[in-house]
């Protein structure tokens, strides 16, 4: 596709997309507190920052791993259950590609670096929401469909 089509303007980028308020903690916190962290912000992951450098990623799906696994989840360390080194997206990276990366390796949360520092994460309902805003040029109803 050449730049500036039609096609190409309706294609949203991240950093229109992505959420910036995000949820941080420790590899050492414990995964109660990330789960708390999680219902307060309304968020379905948190990401996991050894220093200012993403260490990993702990989602709902996470949580729930844990809480089956019958430990103690006030004492269990985010750094054993969280997704280590995760796949990143840039903040100028196409909506259709992350959700074809999202889809592909079956997450639904995607961390958003520009260079190496954390500036948001978008969801697969993030993306989802943006589509449909965003419909295909080619989405138009005929006269005959009112």
């Amino acid at each position: 596709m050449r730049s500036g089509t039609a096609a190409d303007d309706a294609m949203a980028k991240l950093r229109d997309l992505m959420n910036t308020s995000v949820v941080t903690v420790k590899p050492d916190t414990t995964v109660t507190e990330a789960a708390t962290a999680m219902v307060r912000a309304r968020a379905g992951s948190v990401i996991v920052l050894q220093g200012s450098f993403l260490a990993g990623i702990l989602t709902e799906r996470d949580v729930l791993r844990a809480a089956a696994s019958g430990e103690d989840l006030t004492v269990s360390l985010v750094s054993a259950w969280m997704s280590r080194d995760p796949q990143a997206a840039s903040p100028d990276m196409s909506s259709e590609e992350a959700a074809q990366i999202m889809l592909l390796n079956g997450f639904r949360h995607l961390p958003v670096l520009d260079g190496r520092v954390v500036c948001g994460v978008v969801s697969i309902r993030d993306l989802f929401a943006a589509k449909i805003r965003r419909p295909a040029p080619s989405a138009t109803l005929r006269p005959d469909q009112d």
